[in-house]
C-alpha cells in the first residue's frame, strides 16, 4: 500500500526550526570532503508509470521471499590443510566489510585454517600500508575486502609474482574471475540486480509516485557503479523524481550524513518521500537527524539500504526506525565462499562460479532476523570439505 506523509503542522515547524540551527552549525564547520549533485529538484511527478509498477511490484514480491534453498556448490576438492589467510579490509567500521570477514573467520575455523584481519581504516594510504604488510607476511591468499585493488596495483603485483592468490570480497564490478586486476574470483551479488532491485522497491511502494535522494560514495568505484545503475533504473517510471544525489564517503559518514539529512529535510520537505543509500551504514548515522527533525521512525522517507544487511539494519528495519528496508548481502555465506574458493584456488581447481541471489528484508518478512543467507550452506561447505 502507498503511504504518504500526513506530518502534522507543528511537527513540520519543529523539523523546520531544527533543521534551520542544523544548517547553520553545518555551515560553520566549512569544507569536507564529498559534493552534493541536486539532481532533479521538482516535485513527484502526477502520472506515475503503471507498467513499470506492474513489473517492479512482481520482482519484490520474488525477491521478498526468505525461504530461498541453497543453489551453491554441493562438490568441490577436500580442505587442504595448514593454509594461512590474511583478510585486507577497507575499514572495519563498513558493517558489510566486517560481517564478511566475520564469515571467513568462522569458515576458516571449521576449515582448520588460520586467518588475520588488518584494518585499511578507510584511507588510501591505510589500504596501501595494509596490504603491504598482508603481503610481507607471505600468506596462503589474501583477501581484498571492499576495497578497488587498483588503489593497492603495486602490492597486488608482488603478491601475483609470488603467487600468493587474491580473492576480492565487492573489490570489482562484477563477481567471478578477474584478469585485470588479477583475482581469483570476486564474491558479490550482481550489482545489477541489487541496484535494480532497490529502484524497483522504491517504484512498487510509492505507486510511482516518488521524490528520491540517493547517497553514494563516489570514491568507491563499485559504490559509484552502483548508484549510477540505481539511478538509471529510476528514470524508468516517469513519476519518480531524483531530488538529489548527495556523495558521502564512507569513512566520513557518522560526521557529514546527520547535516546533510538536515539540509535535505529542509531543503525538499513533503517533496522527499524515498531515500536509496549504496550502504544501511548512513541510515544508522541520519537517524538521529530524523529524530532531532520530529520525523516518525516509521517515515516518510521511506528509506532502503542496496546493500549489506547488517544487524543493526535488520534492527532497523524490524523496529520500523528510520529504515524501511534492506537488500542484503549474504555475508556469512560470502565469507564461507571466499574460504570454499581459496581451497579450490590452492587444489588446482577452478572458482565456483556461484553467485548469491538478492533479496530484500523488510519488517514483514524479516522479523527477530538480524542477516540473511540462503539455508543450507555451512552444512554444504562441510560436506565438500570433509569436516
Amino acid at each position: 500500500m502507498h503511504r504518504t506523509r500526513k506530518a502534522a503542522s507543528a511537527v513540520r515547524t519543529a523539523r523546520l526550526a531544527s533543521c534551520a540551527l542544523l544548517a547553520t552549525a553545518a555551515a560553520l564547520t566549512g569544507c569536507e570532503r564529498g559534493s552534493s549533485d541536486g539532481a532533479d529538484e521538482t516535485a513527484t511527478g502526477p502520472s506515475g508509470c503503471p507498467a513499470v509498477q506492474a513489473r517492479a511490484r512482481d520482482a519484490v514480491t520474488r525477491a521478498e521471499r526468505a525461504d530461498i534453498p541453497w543453489g551453491g556448490p554441493t562438490s568441490g576438492p577436500r580442505a587442504v590443510s595448514g593454509k594461512n589467510l590474511v583478510y585486507v579490509a577497507q575499514t572495519m567500521t563498513n558493517p558489510g566489510v566486517a560481517g564478511a570477514a566475520e564469515g571467513v573467520r568462522e569458515a576458516a575455523r571449521a576449515i582448520g585454517w588460520n586467518v588475520r584481519v588488518i584494518d585499511g581504516g578507510g584511507t588510501p594510504a591505510g589500504i596501501q600500508a595494509a596490504m603491504s604488510e598482508a603481503v610481507a607476511l607471505r600468506p596462503s591468499g589474501i583477501v581484498i575486502g571492499g576495497f578497488d585493488p587498483d588503489s593497492t596495483a603495486q602490492q597486488a603485483a608482488r603478491a601475483n609474482e609470488q603467487r600468493i592468490p587474491l580473492i576480492g570480497w565487492h573489490a570489482v564490478p562484477e563477481p567471478g574471475p578477474s584478469r585485470r586486476p588479477d583475482l581469483f574470483t570476486n564474491i558479490t551479488t550482481r550489482v545489477q540486480d541489487v541496484a535494480r532491485i532497490s529502484a524497483q522497491w522504491i517504484i512498487s511502494d510509492s505507486e510511482g509516485r516518488a521524490g528520491v535522494v540517493l547517497i553514494t560514495d563516489a570514491s568507491i568505484p563499485f559504490a559509484r557503479n552502483k548508484s549510477d545503475l540505481i539511478r538509471e533504473e529510476l528514470t524508468s517510471c516517469q513519476g519518480v523524481r531524483l531530488l538529489s544525489v548527495e556523495n558521502i564517503p564512507i569513512p566520513d559518514a557518522s560526521t557529514r550524513t546527520p547535516r546533510e539529512i538536515s539540509s535535505l529535510l529542509s531543503r525538499f520537505q513533503e517533496r522527499w518521500t524515498h531515500s536509496v543509500a549504496i550502504n544501511d551504514l548512513y541510515f544508522a548515522d541520519a537517524a538521529p537527524a530524523f529524530r532531532a527533525a520530529g520525523e516518525k521512525g516509521s517515515g516518510p522517507p521511506f528509506n532502503i539500504g542496496a546493500g549489506d544487511g547488517d544487524p543493526s539494519a535488520f534492527q532497523r528495519v524490524n523496529s520500523r526506525q528510520y529504515q524501511a528496508a534492506t537488500v542484503p548481502e549474504p555475508l556469512s555465506l560470502q565469507g564461507w565462499q571466499i574460504v570454499d574458493e581459496f581451497n579450490r584456488a590452492f587444489s588446482g581447481r577452478p572458482d565456483s562460479g556461484y553467485v548469491a541471489p538478492v533479496h530484500i528484508a523488510t519488517a514483514g518478512n524479516s522479523e527477530g532476523a538480524t542477516s540473511w543467507d540462503p539455508s543450507g550452506y555451512r552444512e554444504a561447505y562441510r560436506k565438500i570439505w570433509g569436516r
